[in-house]
């Protein structure tokens, strides 16, 4: 009895201390900056969060020999695109000229070649039960 006791307290102890899978990594490169100024700032986005409230997740990267790469950690199963934004200033978003036309480079996740914004559908990836890794291209 003794015995059954100090296994059913091992049990529930080891039970409390396991650790629950958090979700995967998605890593993101950009192999293509025009130059190692700036940084490259990157964005995950669900389809609620793309281009319209703050990202699920966000990052910079250092760049060196025009390439950026960063991980996002413990990503949950389910749709996501990523932004990626040579940001030149430092401010952290993306610049405007007169004109209303981006003065730094961008890209987002599949590589879309659009004329205008970038659209969700477009850049939507799956995040399953194995890591992601995507290269987007300025």
């Amino acid at each position: 009895m003794k015995t059954l006791l100090v296994c059913i307290a091992l049990t529930i102890s080891t039970l409390g201390f396991s650790q629950e899978s958090k979700g995967q990594t998605v890593t993101v490169t950009v192999e293509n900056a025009k130059s190692d100024d700036g940084k490259i700032v990157f964005a995950l986005n669900t389809k609620d969060t793309f281009m319209i409230a703050e990202p699920i997740q966000s990052g910079t990267a250092e760049i060196k020999d025009g390439k950026a790469t960063i991980t996002f950690k413990d990503v949950k199963p389910g749709d996501y695109a990523i932004m990626a934004l040579h940001d030149l200033n430092g401010n952290l978003r993306m610049d405007f000229d007169a004109n209303r036309m981006p003065t730094e480079s961008y890209g987002t996740s599949n590589n879309p070649r659009s004329f205008g914004p970038p659209v969700y559908e477009d850049s939507k990836f799956v995040v399953a039960n194995e890591n992601v890794e995507l290269s987007i291209r300025f």
